[in-house]
């Protein structure tokens, strides 16, 4: 659906973003392989939208002050977008984790002096593999 209102079209994005992010979080944590080529390309989507809602933010921004009625859209908005950087964080560090590189592709590392990496790698270690 579309409003009028830039700012609202942009909240709405948010949340579709906002749940694509948690179903990619869903599908990483359950799956434990890389997303399929049609999760991609609706991401990409997305993206290419969030871009032109950028957009159309800066323009608005510029010609007009924003209205009252769309401060809650823009509060909204933001705490959106900061779980969704929450999320993308989590979704990244799973990609790592289970699926981008394989154990035996890592060098061993002298870990000793630095307890907390020897301690993450020590639990990527005892990890199931990715696949």
């Amino acid at each position: 659906m579309t409003h009028p209102d830039p700012w609202k079209n942009h909240l709405v994005l948010c949340n579709e973003l906002l749940q694509f992010t948690l179903d990619e979080n869903r599908f990483l944590k359950n799956e434990r392989r890389l997303p399929s080529a049609a999760l991609l390309e609706h991401r990409r989507t997305l993206l290419a939208r969030l871009d032109d809602s950028l957009a159309s933010l800066r323009t608005a921004s510029r010609e007009q002050a924003v209205p009252p009625s769309s401060r809650a859209a823009i509060e909204q908005a933001k705490a959106r977008t900061l779980q969704i950087l929450h999320l993308e964080r989590e979704n990244e560090q799973l990609l790592l984790r289970h699926c981008l590189a394989p154990r035996s592709a890592v060098p061993a590392v002298n870990l000793a002096g630095m307890p907390n990496l020897q301690r993450a790698y020590q639990r990527q270690e005892a990890a199931p593999p990715c696949g």
